[in-house]
């Protein structure tokens, strides 16, 4: 776990090495083990100084959140919880100067134990990310983050870190202070013992324990101090609605804490610790956030025993915006595309998508020119469908046509390889019906991306039902090569991200038509934890191609079509309004050039409102939004479109944004009880309309007292 040596000018080291993970945690092995090396260095008279490093590429990743998940109950994660501030407090007590040596990524409690060392030198690695980023996944720094940071660099700059969870390189960390020197990397060990070489008395002393400390930039109940917290609460506010109990209790931890000493801070901030662990919002996103996408992340469901796929080329069928975004994300993993369309100046306008990204992230410091050429030169504009001669796969990202898409899947099978892969980004079309134009349906798949691609991190693979398991497992390959988080779903109109998005926005365009206030609907959407409301997002989709979408479903089920609440809404909104979304500058809201968008404000006159008194409650309006997304999702689970609660919960965050402090769609139904969820269901089923009904198999779950995941 633990390498411990001593050179002969008494220099200790201390450097972490977990045997069998690529990357350092703490856990149940390690923390004892760095206890044990700490208390021989601190304890031998020879030491005169120590150095804490990694054996690794990176320093330390953070805590094992598996270990929390083993704490029974608070008073035992209190307990165990001041022991590691205890721990940490002995390195700043030790009365010998000990430095970190951070020689890549430290994150969470692994950047908490450098802010407890006298002195922090990083690798300059522009890869590596230094910061506490708890709060994404629901929880605050237990490790005496809320309490250091903000004494080393003031209360003004620690909380956005601490609040946002934000990771900075090494160089921007030492300019905020969170490090005192940046070096390269093969210099690292010396300079740490250089520093410890010269270091005095008081080098081993931290500022805060030091007579006289005064907090940088004042403490939180002076002017500056008030000021602050004043503004960041009501931009927290509203920033969160009030969905994420770690943010709130993060900005409690540095407030209450940084009026006392040191030492009673670190005891406050471990029992906000202990309260945030306790919420069902930090249950909720460690279980999808952290063990949810690292498994999709790690492939966990792909099939087993079928050799890796290395994609060395992949064609591109589309270079619109979609099809440029796929090929962008391609190439910057490194492999050769073919970006094919119609005419030439389609493809090379497609190919300028990706070279304004690459100049953008030039002029960002986040890549260097000649790597942004590099990336750039392996795209192929062309017309030629030729080039596709050696690709592994081929994705076709073209307009939602069948005809079109055979057209290009034939193509394609004319001069790819009999074993490559041929994938639709339909969003919409089933995968069976597309893959009727393929000579090869065993190899034919769905690989549906968001847009835009380089910015969303989901990849729905969708199969049909001739699909083998050899053509899902290299697909998972592919998404897993270009970085992108894959759930596993099976065939079916809209498949399931697009399906269950849908009722979400339907049933804000629902509640429009039953006169309840756009105003109301919209921004309940928003404090339910949705990144937009239903209509705004209407509008960004773009209303008429909702109506597209409906028309087409219609005439392709016919007598089995079930009209929605929303059907006449839209179509008025497009075939008498001519109001289609933000495209055109007009749906439900208008958006003037040069200003800020506001709700159409003839709304109300083709759209009626209740009066006042009979609003629905703000409560009532969030969980119409939110449970109807949840029992459609429970549908397609009874159904075998998407086949696990954790890849349904994955899906619905990083695919449409559904509430992250909640878990997901299914988290939802598991955090309220399946009784609970089916009984309120049945209530608006009654109230609202069949669509709320929910499947038979949860009722057989509640009937059983069954959940979805673990206690």
């Amino acid at each position: 776990m633990i390498n411990y040596s001593v050179d002969t000018d008494g220099i200790a080291t201390i450097s972490w090495d977990m045997p069998g993970r690529s990357m350092n945690v703490l856990n149940n092995d390690s923390i004892p083990a760095f206890a044990g090396a700490l208390e021989k260095a601190i304890g031998d008279d020879a030491v005169k100084g120590i150095i804490i490093t990694s054996g690794k590429p990176d320093f330390i990743a953070g805590a094992d959140l598996e270990m929390l998940q083993g704490w029974k109950g608070a008073e035992e994660m209190f307990q165990n919880g001041m022991e590691l501030q205890m721990m940490f407090r002995s390195i700043e007590k030790a009365k010998k100067p000990v430095v970190a040596a951070i020689n890549g990524t430290a994150l969470g409690g692994g950047f908490e134990i450098c802010l407890a060392c006298h002195h922090r030198i990083a690798a300059d690695n522009p890869k590596a990310k230094i910061g506490l980023p708890e709060v994404k996944v629901g929880l605050l720094p237990g490790g005496g983050g809320t309490q250091r940071l903000p004494r080393l660099i003031g209360i003004q700059a620690a909380l956005p870190l601490l609040l946002e969870g934000k990771h900075l390189s090494p160089e921007k960390a030492l300019k905020a202070g969170m490090v005192n020197a940046v070096v390269p990397a093969n210099d690292l060990l010396a300079e740490a013992k250089k520093w410890l070489l010269n270091a005095k008395p008081e080098d081993a002393v931290q500022p805060w324990d030091k007579k006289g400390f005064r907090l940088p930039g004042g403490i939180p109940m002076s002017p500056g101090g008030m000021m602050t917290f004043t503004a960041g609460n009501a931009m927290l506010r509203e920033k969160t609605m009030g969905n994420y109990p770690a943010a709130l209790n993060i900005m409690s931890c540095v407030y209450e804490g940084c009026c006392v000493d040191i030492d009673n801070g670190l005891k406050i901030e471990t029992r906000y610790f202990v309260k945030t662990c306790g919420t069902p919002e930090a249950k909720n996103m460690i279980r999808s956030l952290f063990f949810g996408i690292g498994n999709a992340n790690k492939l966990a469901s792909r099939p087993k025993d079928i050799p890796t796929q290395t994609f060395t080329k992949v064609g591109v069928l589309g270079a619109g915006m979609m099809g440029a975004g796929i090929a962008y994300s391609t190439a910057v993993a490194g492999i050769d595309v073919v970006l094919i369309d119609r005419d030439q100046a389609a493809a090379d306008k497609g190919k300028a998508y990706s070279e304004k990204l690459l100049q953008k992230a030039v002029g960002r410091g986040r890549m260097s020119q000649e790597k942004a050429e590099a990336v750039l030169g392996r795209i192929t504009a062309t017309t030629d469908y030729a080039l596709l001669d050696g690709a592994e796969l081929v994705i076709e990202a073209v307009f939602e046509n069948r005809e079109i898409k055979a057209d290009v899947t034939g193509k394609s099978e004319a001069v790819i390889a009999e074993d490559a892969i041929f994938a639709s980004n339909t969003s919409t079309l089933p995968i069976s019906g597309l893959a009727e134009a393929s000579k090869r349906p065993a190899n034919f798949i769905g690989l549906h991306f968001f847009s835009p691609v380089d910015k969303m991190p989901l990849v729905e693979i969708i199969c049909g039902k001739e699909t083998s398991q050899e053509t899902l497992a290299r697909s998972m390959d592919y998404v897993k090569a270009i970085r992108k988080t894959p759930i596993v779903v099976n065939d079916s109109r809209g498949f399931y991200t697009s399906r269950v998005f849908g009722t979400y926005v339907n049933e804000g365009i629902a509640m429009l038509a039953e006169g309840i206030n756009p105003a109301l609907i919209d921004m309940a959407g928003k404090m339910s934890g949705m990144p937009v409301g239903p209509l705004a997002l209407a509008d960004e989709v773009a209303i008429d191609l909702i109506y597209k979408v409906r028309n087409q479903t219609r005439d392709d089920l016919g007598d089995k079509y079930i009209p929605s609440p929303s059907d006449a809404t839209v179509t008025k909104m497009v075939e008498e309004l001519n109001r289609v979304g933000k495209r055109e500058g007009k749906g439900f809201y208008d958006y003037p050039e040069g200003g800020k968008k506001h709700l159409w404000k003839e709304l109300g006159t083709h759209f009626p409102q209740l009066p006042e008194d009979e609003q629905p409650s703000v409560e009532e309006v969030i969980k119409r939004l939110l449970y109807i997304q949840s029992v459609e999702t429970a549908r397609c689970l009874e159904e075998n479109v998407v086949t696990t609660p954790e890849d349904a919960d994955v899906g619905s965050i990083l695919g449409w944004g559904f509430a992250p402090s909640r878990g997901g769609a299914i988290s939802q139904i598991h955090t309220v009880g399946v009784d609970n969820f089916v009984a309120e269901c049945d209530r608006m089923a009654q109230a609202y309309g069949a669509r709320f009904t929910p499947p038979q198999f949860l009722r057989d779950m509640a009937s059983k007292g069954e959940t979805f995941y673990a206690a």
